[in-house]
C-alpha cells in the first residue's frame, strides 16, 4: 500500500510539474504577443485541457514500475504561433526557455518550502516531506531532461536561437526523429552523459538554497 501511495503522489507532482511547465510557455508566449494558448484555453492549472493520457499518466507509471532511476512524463504541447513575434529568435528562446525555468522555479519552492517545515518541529509532516522532496527531484529532473538540445526538446529551440539561419533551419529539420534519438540515447546509456551534468547543477543549485 504505501508503495502504491508514493507512486500516486509521484505521478500526481510530476502531472502538475508539466501542466505548470506548458502554461509557463502558453503565458510567456502571451506577454510577447501570441495570443493562441489563451484562445485554446490553456492558460489554465485545470489538469484536463492538459493532460495527455500516454505521456501523463501512461509512460511515468511504467517508467516508475519498471524501476527507471528516473521517471520524465509530458502535457499536450501548448499551441504557439511564432507569426505573432516581434524577434522571431529571441521571442522562440523566450518562450522556450520559460519550460525549465518555470520547473526550476517549482524545485526551489519546494525545496524553501521544506526548508521552514523542518525548522518548526510542530509543522513536521512526513506525507507533506514526501510530496515536496518528490517535488524538487521530479521538477530538477524535468528542468535537465527539456534543456537537452535535440527537437524538440527546448534545449534545442534555445540552442537554434543562437545558430545562423541555414544551420538553424537544417537542426530543426531533425524535429520528426528527435523522439527515436532520445529513445536510442535513453537506452544506449548515452543520454544520461548529457542529463547528469545539468541535473547535478540543478541540484547543487537547490542545495545551496537549502
Amino acid at each position: 500500500m504505501d508503495n502504491v501511495i508514493r507512486i500516486l503522489i509521484q505521478i500526481t507532482v510530476l502531472v502538475f510539474a508539466v501542466i505548470v511547465h506548458e502554461v509557463a510557455h502558453g503565458y510567456v508566449a502571451y506577454k510577447l504577443g501570441d495570443p493562441t494558448a489563451k484562445y485554446s484555453g490553456r492558460l489554465t492549472l485545470n489538469p484536463l485541457p492538459h493532460i495527455d493520457p500516454f505521456m501523463s499518466i501512461i509512460l511515468p507509471a511504467l517508467m516508475i514500475f519498471s524501476g527507471m532511476p528516473f521517471i520524465i512524463g509530458g502535457a499536450k504541447p501548448v499551441p504557439v504561433n511564432p507569426v505573432y513575434f516581434q524577434d522571431h529568435k529571441r521571442d522562440v528562446m523566450l518562450v522556450s526557455a520559460a519550460g525549465p525555468l518555470s520547473n526550476i522555479l517549482l524545485a526551489i519552492i519546494s525545496a524553501l518550502l521544506l526548508k521552514f517545515l523542518f525548522s518548526f518541529e510542530i509543522l513536521r509532516s512526513d506525507g507533506l516531506s514526501l510530496v515536496l522532496g518528490y517535488s524538487i527531484l521530479i521538477n530538477i529532473i524535468l528542468a535537465a531532461f527539456n534543456l537537452i538540445p535535440i527537437p524538440p526538446l527546448d534545449g534545442s529551440k534555445i540552442l537554434m536561437g543562437f545558430l545562423p539561419d541555414e544551420l538553424a533551419y537544417k537542426f530543426a529539420r531533425l524535429e520528426p526523429y528527435g523522439i527515436f534519438i532520445i529513445l536510442f540515447l535513453m537506452m544506449a546509456g548515452i543520454l544520461q552523459i548529457f542529463l547528469y551534468p545539468v541535473f547535478y547543477l540543478l541540484q547543487n543549485l537547490i542545495k545551496f538554497l537549502m
